[in-house]
């Protein structure tokens, strides 16, 4: 049975005429669905003639483009398992990953052959190809000697489709193990809710060694045969300049706010737009109802990880079949999907009441197998009924909406309570001035922990540390409010657009220090 293979269930969403655009570049290339039909066949057979073990590993370093689609297609085309690795990436990182996945084939940028291969071979990885964005590398070549028809690999549901390592804030990476039937389900599952339908075009300009725009966008549009206007980099004029074009825009929240800062974008630019999503980091509620004012049109938030894929979202559209999800609520991840069960859990372990903090638990047929060669870690990470504890800290309104309060290990502990950072940037990304803040924990003599906020002005704005504490005097609990503040150009996030906390932790650990 093929069809437990998720690309033998991409392939069959497939439009009826092949010569049809799948993906169309910003450099004005034209690929149709005949092309990544057998493309994908061609490198899937290079893959097979290479005899790998069954369910061996891919890993792929390389510059987004299409002929990369086409490699992660044909990795679960043959039945392999993908292994998409962050361009940002250096030397002693690959070591670690290569080391750790020991995948049978490494794929690199060519400029990188020289140092990637020579820690490849010593792992023992038989394999190492180049892949440029150029359409050129050795990949390329060799699988232009193989044939352009090739049968899908058969596969279960609970076969291995791909590892996806999470950022390692805290210790090592660990591989989340995403099965086919994962994947697959996630993607049934945000077809129906987001409402697509046929028509639909999807500008993608994400990154493709992450959940989001890998998974999410790409499956996305192949599971519902829909043409993708494919972009290498986001550049926030060519974006709004392709929305005549296009129906469905995903993007994390920076990439909002790069379009928010353009004269191009108003209600005539977005005319033919259907669906903005905004996911992968926090969203400010400011940002949230300047898109609006601007659009006409209302993000859809929505909540997910590597270990996941989705979990929570907006809704799209009111539904008699969800009689309370009706609207999409700024500052929330809306509701669990279907098939997706989410609990808040105390410390102590017992459900919290409606609008209490604790942490949030899932389980679902999108539930990751575990961490790859971690057993212990995994056993740590699940409940004794078989809930993933998230790490992420939120709660549950009284209709249902989940928010999201921020990540277990930034909860900072100020003399015996708990102090959450995201309530505390609520207050701060209010005032007039401030353009975003981010709160972090760092040990003190006294109160073992307290608070420090790091704050970003408006164009423009002047931000005066002092003002800041004081205005937040008058709104919170004394033992919320940071010690110190400090007004920076810039916070440093990751390739996904999310605040690099443990950075911040890191530059101001010294601060109360005798």
């Amino acid at each position: 049975m093929t069809h437990n293979n998720l690309f033998a269930a991409l392939r069959a969403a497939f439009p009826a005429d092949l010569t049809a655009t799948a993906v169309e570049t910003d450099e004005g290339l034209r690929y149709s669905w005949q092309d990544l039909d057998r493309a994908t066949a061609m490198m899937a057979n290079l893959l097979q003639w290479l005899d790998l073990p069954q369910g061996s590993r891919v890993a792929v370093q390389v510059e987004k483009s299409v002929e990369a689609l086409m490699l992660y297609l044909a990795t679960l085309r043959a039945g392999h398992v993908f292994l998409p690795l962050n361009t940002a990436y250096q030397s002693a990182e690959i070591e670690y990953f290569i080391g750790n996945a020991e995948p049978a084939v490494v794929v690199c940028s060519g400029a990188h052959f020289g140092w990637v291969s020579k820690i490849a071979f010593k792992a023992g990885t038989q394999h190492v190809f180049t892949l440029n964005d150029d359409r050129t590398g050795s990949l390329l070549e060799r699988a232009a000697h193989h044939s352009d028809q090739h049968q899908t690999v058969a596969r279960q549901a609970d076969d291995l489709a791909a590892i996806l390592y999470t950022s390692g804030t805290t210790g090592r990476s660990k591989g989340a193990m995403l099965t086919h039937g994962n994947m697959l389900s996630n993607a049934i599952t945000l077809k129906d809710y987001w409402g697509w339908k046929k028509g639909d075009v999807l500008i993608h300009a994400l990154p493709i060694f992450h959940v989001h725009g890998l998974f999410v966008a790409i499956h996305g549009a192949l599971i519902n045969g829909s043409k993708m206007i494919w972009m290498a980099k986001f550049d926030p004029k060519r974006v709004i300049a392709r929305m005549k074009d296009a129906t469905v825009f995903m993007g994390v929240p920076t990439l909002y706010v790069r379009m928010l800062a353009e004269p191009s974008l108003d209600k005539a630019a977005v005319k033919n737009m259907r669906l903005f999503i905004a996911g992968s980091a926090p969203l400010l509620i400011e940002t949230f109802t300047e898109w609006q004012e601007r659009t006409g049109h209302t993000i859809l938030e929505r909540y997910g990880m590597s270990e996941t894929a989705m979990l929570t979202s907006n809704p799209y559209a009111a539904d008699k079949r969800y009689a309370n999800q009706t609207e999409r609520r700024g500052g929330t991840v809306g509701f669990p999907l279907p098939g997706v069960r989410l609990r808040v859990r105390g410390d102590d372990g017992q459900d919290m009441p409606v609008g209490e903090i604790g942490g949030i638990q899932v389980q679902g047929p999108n539930v990751f197998k575990g961490y790859w060669r971690m057993p212990e870690k995994t056993a740590e990470e699940f409940t004794a009924d078989g809930y993933f504890k998230t790490g992420d800290v939120g709660k549950v309104d009284e209709r249902g909406y989940v928010t999201i309060v921020g990540r277990s290990k930034d909860l900072i502990i100020s003399g015996g309570y708990n102090v959450y950072p995201a309530e505390i940037e609520g207050y701060i990304n209010e005032m007039k001035a401030v353009a975003e803040s981010a709160v972090v924990g760092v040990t003190h003599p006294d109160f073992g922990e307290v608070g420090v906020a790091v704050v970003i002005a408006k164009p423009g704005a002047v931000v005066q540390p002092e003002n800041v504490l004081a205005e937040l005097k008058a709104k919170l609990a004394n033992f919320k409010i940071p010690k110190r503040c400090f007004v920076v150009a810039e916070l440093p996030r990751n390739t996904m657009g999310k605040v690099q906390k443990n950075l911040l932790r890191e530059h101001y650990k010294a601060l109360f220090s005798a």
